[in-house]
């Protein structure tokens, strides 16, 4: 009697185990962003795609530490879209090909480097070396080695920089690629790439201390770092806790979705 009972448990989780397979995810409904409105939405705590979910009528929110995650939620049909960054959708979709971004976006957003508001004097000599490297088309060739296949050098520090002026600190979240990652025990990425270049028009010596993205902004508050730089947006309300340098890089936000 035991035995047949198990085997009908057993045959209840085989059949229960078929139909989840034969269903796979849910089929894509949002192909606008009206759309949006009463769905589940997957976004990085503390980013300006999480203040604007929060907006969307009737939406659910699902707040996670990573974009990496939010995406593989995407992929499991936890959620039915993804707010998030163009340029880091792109590296997204590009390595995920069951994912997809609407044609349609949201409004075009700044990236800037957040400074502690007592230090003006650091946002005077940053805004100057980004002029600097601008001028002289160090950004350019930046942002070009990390767009599509890498083309051009990646930037390389000058062998005789002097660093006297001491360490500079970076808050960052290595989980925004291409701005910020990790390849084995290295940082990566165009915000990198560009605070090495600012510190050796600085003579500092970089720091880098890798942290959640929400931790970030209080991380340059508090002194624990001089600088945040994590594909950080200009909003208003994070200008009431930091200063910001002049802008580096122009983006925005996109929807991504399952094909």
């Amino acid at each position: 009697m035991i035995f047949k009972r198990l085997l009908c448990v057993m045959a209840s989780a085989a059949i229960a185990g078929a139909m989840l397979t034969s269903c796979g995810t849910p089929e894509n409904t949002v192909h606008s962003i009206d759309d949006l409105k009463g769905k589940t939405i997957g976004v990085q705590i503390g980013t300006t795609g999480d203040t604007l979910a929060g907006d969307i009528e009737d939406g659910k929110v699902e707040k996670y530490n990573k974009y990496s995650d939010a995406v593989q939620a995407l992929k499991q049909g936890k959620v039915d879209a993804v707010i998030i960054d163009k340029d880091t959708a792109d590296v997204f979709v590009d390595k995920n090909k069951d994912i997809e971004l609407l044609d349609e976006g949201f409004a075009d957003e700044s990236y800037a480097i957040a400074i502690n508001l007592d230090n003006t004097e650091l946002q005077n000599k940053i805004n100057a070396a980004l002029a600097d490297l601008d001028n002289e088309g160090t950004l350019k060739a930046i942002k070009d080695y990390y767009d599509g296949e890498k083309s051009g050098d990646r930037y390389k520090s000058p062998d005789d920089v002097d660093r006297s002026n001491g360490k500079l600190i970076m808050a960052t979240n290595a989980e925004f690629p291409p701005y910020e990652s990790r390849e084995g025990d290295d940082f990566v990425g165009i915000d990198i790439d560009m605070m090495n270049a600012v510190c050796d028009k600085l003579g500092y010596e970089l720091q880098i201390d890798d942290m959640a993205f929400d931790s970030v902004i209080p991380a340059v508050q508090s002194g624990k770092a001089d600088v945040g730089v994590a594909g950080l947006s200009v909003t208003e309300d994070r200008k009431k806790n930091v200063l910001f340098s002049n802008e580096y890089t122009v983006t925005h936000l996109v929807v991504m979705v399952r094909k």
